[in-house]
């Protein structure tokens, strides 16, 4: 075997011992350089990318000197994947000569060596179809391959090797800034042997052929290692690397081997693979671990262990009792919310985003939520899942605790109070609040309306006539009716607003944010679509109802409020029934106290009433002679056929103060006469036929 003299690529390419590109020259370097990289890439061929090292019998030489009592674990991965074996010997090889140049103590060098050499020995666990894919890993598939990391680490301890070693391999995947996670230490914390790995290894599998892409050009490889430089690479190491790719790279393997060959002493080699390097575990557990296994063992409770890589550790009796699935059949299974047919507590499914377990990986913090799960059977159940994150002493997460508690039981009583909370606040009927949850709201309606200023109504509701309902067609007719009713009113009503049941046939709306005219609009909205809704039980006939409005005034209490919209009713009913009547001026008016003279001059109203008398108007006229002279009063204007009139209130002790006087009334009269045929008398005597009516506004 002879080594050739020819440099890898030209050397012309690179700067001479170029810093760190941080400014707008560096990236003009990186444009010129990219300008080139198409025609390299066109240039160069596959046998431009890093050959096998040398023949078969000689690697397997190499390796055998270099490892010693280890070699074993080599050849364990050169059967499982021997692509992924020889691309560890080159790094080695490469790692040990850049090592040598750079005059690194030749325990470090060592320690590079043997960790670059056996750094993937993990991937012996890691199924050929994640090896072997010739596309993206997916998130699960890139959880083996992390997993596989840990594992090399894990079988090199197995194996006795040393704590520097141990600590390189750990660290090789670890990024300079500290941006991966998994790994505390970044900068120039990590390893300097393993920032020296993982340049090299970075450089030989990007220029090597892979089954899920081409090798690339050694000068396009360049070019992305100082684009990571800073981030995933030591930007230092980056630059020196640069500069020992401009020697003989296969020159540089053959020293290497040479150096293996000639100089290496069996007895030291196998010193890194001694005994007293690792503390092994106790023969028998301890009495902390046996009292901890049976806790576990005998919890109710479903316990998970997951590790970072999603793989379940520990699946409790208490799991197996409320999933129906056995311990050893989930152990080493990859946890995924679908195992379980994880979902919320509306029955939406959680998908791998929302779970709780990476959740609280990511974050390091414990999360505690209410979730459906399929338990024994498949059936659906409710759980109170409680997820706890797994933090090692350097403040790494090792994984996540997951806790089930059943919470079925828990959801019934819940549910059972609830509904029990619901019936003492609603009427069985109608499903309205009743007369207690009613006088609860409406105090804080009023105290909450009254301090922010904004005007509110009280809509009283009344059947009319609602005994002879009942007495006529029945009770069930009396009870549709109400249906109805309560019907419009729930339709009716905007969110913040309250129906209840006052009592009977009566019911009250509290409108928020609604003025009186406001109310007055929707109460008639209500009784016209009433009138028009047929009663099955009483033979297709209608029934009608009278309302009563009123808004909130200054000083208003839920009393007083609840008084002046039940006299608003009482004086539909008196009128007539079948109609809206609305009492009080509302909040709005509160600034109109202000102003004592245009309150003088403009004299509230506060009744207004349309009367029918069948007499003609003189004689009217006349019965108003006879009131102006009995009370006293004073006609204030006569126009047309309107009149005004002025009455004082009788001359009283008043013990309240000049506040409480009483006022004195104004009476404004409109007469409107009307005459009517009486078609049950003869035509012969048409002239006297009419009847003179007299209304009276």
């Amino acid at each position: 075997m002879s080594t050739s003299q020819e440099p890898m690529f030209d050397q012309s390419v690179l700067p001479i011992a170029p810093a760190l590109p941080t400014s707008s020259p560096a990236e003009h370097w990186l444009g010129e350089l990219n300008a080139l990289l198409s025609e390299l890439e066109t240039a160069s061929s596959s046998g431009r990318t890093l050959p096998p090292v040398f023949t078969p019998a000689a690697d397997d030489q190499l390796v055998q000197l270099r490892l010693g009592v280890a070699a074993g674990l080599f050849a364990a991965l050169q059967c499982k994947n021997a692509a992924i074996a020889g691309h560890a010997l080159r790094v080695s090889l490469s790692s040990s000569a850049w090592a040598m140049k750079m005059n690194l103590p030749e325990d470090e060098r060592q320690a590079v060596e043997l960790a670059a050499l056996l750094h993937d020995v993990g991937m012996i666990g890691a199924p050929d179809h994640v090896l072997l894919k010739p596309a993206a890993l997916d998130r699960d598939e890139t959880a083996v391959m992390a997993r596989a990391r840990k594992m090399s680490r894990e079988i090199l301890r197995r194996s006795c090797a040393s704590e520097k070693i141990l600590e390189i391999v750990e660290y090789i995947p670890a990024w300079y800034d500290g941006s991966r996670s998994g790994f505390p230490l970044c900068g120039e914390q990590i390893p300097l042997g393993a920032r020296i790995v993982a340049i090299v290894e970075a450089f030989d599998s990007m220029t090597t052929d892979c089954v899920y892409r081409p090798a690339r050009s050694p000068e396009r490889a360049l070019v992305e290692l100082y684009e990571c430089a800073g981030s995933q690479f030591d930007p230092e190491l980056v630059r020196l690397f640069a500069e020992f790719c401009r020697d003989d790279q296969i020159a540089a393997r053959w020293e290497t081997a040479h150096h293996w060959l000639h100089t290496l002493n069996p007895a030291e080699v196998d010193s890194h693979w001694g005994a007293e390097n690792v503390s092994l575990p106790h023969a028998e557990p301890t009495v902390d671990m046996l009292f901890q296994a049976r806790l576990l063992d005998n919890m109710y409770d479903a316990v998970v262990f997951i590790d970072t890589a999603g793989r379940i550790e520990l699946w409790n009796r208490g799991a197996e009792r409320l999933t129906g699935i056995a311990g050893a059949g989930a152990r080493s299974h990859l946890w995924r919310p679908e195992l379980l047919g994880l979902c919320d507590e509306k029955g939406t499914a959680i998908d791998a985003a929302d779970c709780p377990v990476q959740g609280a990986i990511n974050s390091g913090v414990q999360s505690l939520r209410r979730l459906r799960i399929l338990g024994r059977g498949r059936r659906s159940m409710v759980v109170d899942a409680h997820t706890i994150p797994v933090i090692d002493q350097k403040g790494v997460a090792q994984g996540a605790i997951l806790l089930f508690h059943d919470a079925s039981s828990e959801i019934s009583l819940e549910r059972r109070c609830q509904r029990l909370h619901e019936k003492s606040l609603k009427d069985p009927m109608t499903q309205a609040a009743n007369r207690a949850e009613f006088d609860r709201v409406h105090e804080m309606f009023v105290a909450a309306h009254r301090q922010q200023g904004v005007p509110c109504s009280l809509l009283m509701f009344d059947l009319d006539r609602f005994k002879h309902v009942n007495d006529t067609y029945g009770h069930q007719a009396g009870d549709e009716a109400i249906m109805s009713l309560v019907s419009l009113l729930k339709s009716c009503c905007r969110p913040g607003d309250l129906v209840a049941r006052y009592g009977g046939e009566e019911f009250v709306v509290l409108c928020a944010d609604c003025d009186s005219a406001t109310a007055v609009r929707r109460a008639e909205q209500i009784r016209k679509s009433l009138g028009n809704i047929c009663q099955s039980q009483m033979e297709g006939r209608t029934v009608t109802v009278s309302v009563g409005v009123t808004e909130i005034q200054p000083g208003d209490t839920p009393d007083t409020m609840l008084r002046r919209a039940d006299r608003a009713l009482l004086i539909a009913k008196d009128k007539g029934r079948n109609m809206v009547v609305q009492l009080g001026s509302g909040i709005g008016e509160a600034a109109d106290e202000a102003a004592p003279a245009q309150r003088a001059s403009k004299p509230k109203l506060f009744h207004e009433q349309e009367l029918v008398t069948p007499v003609p108007v003189k004689f009217a006229v006349e019965k108003l002679r006879g009131f102006v002279a009995d009370h006293k009063a004073r006609i204030v204007s006569i126009g047309g056929n309107r009149v005004c009139l002025e009455v004082d209130p009788p001359a009283e002790p008043c013990s309240g103060g000049a506040d409480n006087r009483a006022n004195s009334l104004f009476i404004e009269l409109l007469f409107e006469e009307q005459r009517v045929k009486n078609d049950k008398v003869s035509a012969a005597h048409n002239a006297a036929n009419e009847i003179s009516w007299t209304k009276i506004k």
